[in-house]
């Protein structure tokens, strides 16, 4: 269960993805997210495709590794798809018995939102497995900076969303732990009613509620003890820079996003 959830966690590696500012990767997932659903034909998702499975090759990050972190979110992805096929009444009559029918709309459209799906969690969690914490949150912080002039607590957002990611993993293991001393001690959470399964993760929630309270406790007496007083005035160890392979990389997402508006207009 480790590894059932990869948003969060980071992989180390000398990729080019790795090397490319932080910047540059969160403004290319910013877009990435709009420009899906502007697809609306095999080229244009075909496109969109090829470009997040060559950013998954370039990363260098074990394809099993990826495979097996999105096993939670396939559900989902059949789901949306079944949905579909069977609620969208378009197109040609395919299929039909007794009172299943299936339209050659509800197949297109149904394969077509599972595949933005996947493309947007493929993609978004490529940032997170190319990418420390650490960098997001100076990325985060570097492209919010102008909002300080409006008094707005720039730091103190990047660092909530920095601490989130950093705990993600943190609490999936201790949800593993937990939910294994739950089974033996006879805590079934797999068979019986959905009611008595419901109940039984009640034992699992209250010690996981209790352990991140706690781990916050600690994170935040730990802050206090070293001084830290918030953004102002604190220095970086590593300076964000934008190097030759960072402009390369936005120039062909551009070009992408450009082919992208003309075949949905042509």
């Amino acid at each position: 269960m480790n590894n059932a959830l990869i948003i969060g966690q980071y992989v180390p590696g000398n990729s080019i993805v790795h090397r490319l500012d932080p910047r540059t990767k969160i403004t290319i997932v910013f877009f990435f997210v709009f420009i899906v659903f502007l697809a609306n034909n095999v080229p244009s998702y075909s496109l969109l495709t090829v470009f997040a499975l060559l950013c998954m090759f370039a990363s260098r990050v074990p394809i099993r590794f990826v495979a097996k972190g999105l096993i939670p979110v396939w559900f989902l992805i059949v789901f949306t798809f079944i949905l579909h096929l069977f609620v969208t009444k378009e197109g040609t009559l395919l299929f039909d018995f007794w009172f299943i029918e299936i339209y050659s709309g509800g197949l297109i459209q149904g394969f077509a939102i599972s595949l933005r799906f996947f493309l947007l969690i493929l993609v978004t969690s490529l940032l997170t497995l190319t990418t420390t914490p650490i960098e997001i949150t100076d990325a985060v912080e570097d492209m919010l900076h102008p909002l300080k002039k409006m008094k707005f607590p720039v730091h103190e957002l990047a660092l909530m969303m920095s601490i989130s990611l950093r705990f993600i993993p943190t609490l999936m293991q201790e949800t593993d732990k937990i939910s294994r001393a739950q089974a033996s001690r006879g805590v079934d959470f797999r068979t019986g009613p959905i009611k008595d399964r419901v109940m039984a993760v009640i034992p699992l929630l209250v010690p996981l509620f209790v352990s991140a309270f706690k781990r916050a406790e600690e994170l935040a007496m730990a802050m206090e003890a070293r001084g830290y007083q918030g953004g102002e005035g604190r220095s970086k160890l590593r300076e964000l820079k934008i190097g030759p392979m960072d402009i390369s990389i936005m120039v062909g997402f551009a070009l992408i996003v450009i082919a992208l508006f003309l075949i949905r207009i042509y």
